[in-house]
């Protein structure tokens, strides 16, 4: 695999992903790019046009939707109480959610749509859609309209 190093690859349904990574799932979604050193487990199902960057982790049997965003060196798992012989409770993302890197996302949480979590948080709650949460545990911020604001004002 080492010809492979830095080398984009066609999946099907039209997704691409850089070498070297690891995808052991067959339901990716059309546009949707996987980055480098990335590993997608076992049974996760990701929807069309996400962007994830590289390093991420993906346990088995999560499920990304549309136009997700996960930033690099981001955790998603599947196991609240490890190890659990298989138990487990998968990450749930909704369409439109965006990740800051160095975030982990604890098993069982569900990432409502358009919610956003700052880099470096530790979400071990579900988010509500359209928040914007931080922190270690993450706690609300502020609205998504207001992250939209300060985005384009540039704060």
């Amino acid at each position: 695999m080492s010809d492979l190093n830095g080398q984009k690859v066609g999946l099907p349904n039209g997704a691409t992903a850089w070498q070297p990574c690891m995808i052991a799932s067959d339901s990716i979604g059309p546009g949707t790019n996987i980055g480098a050193l990335s590993h997608i487990g076992r049974n996760v199902t990701i929807g069309e046009r996400c962007k994830i960057q590289g390093s991420v982790y993906i346990a088995d049997e999560c499920v990304i939707g549309d136009e997700v965003f996960i930033g690099p060196n981001a955790t998603l798992t599947n196991d609240r109480y490890p190890p659990s012989g298989g138990n487990w409770s998968p990450v749930v993302v909704e369409d439109k959610v965006v990740i800051g890197a160095n975030t982990t996302v604890v098993a069982g949480v569900r990432l409502n749509t358009g919610c956003v979590i700052a880099a470096g948080s530790v979400v071990t709650k579900d988010v509500p859609r359209e928040e914007v949460w931080a922190g270690n545990p993450a706690k609300f911020l502020m609205t998504l309209e207001q992250y939209e604001s300060r985005r384009e004002s540039n704060e």
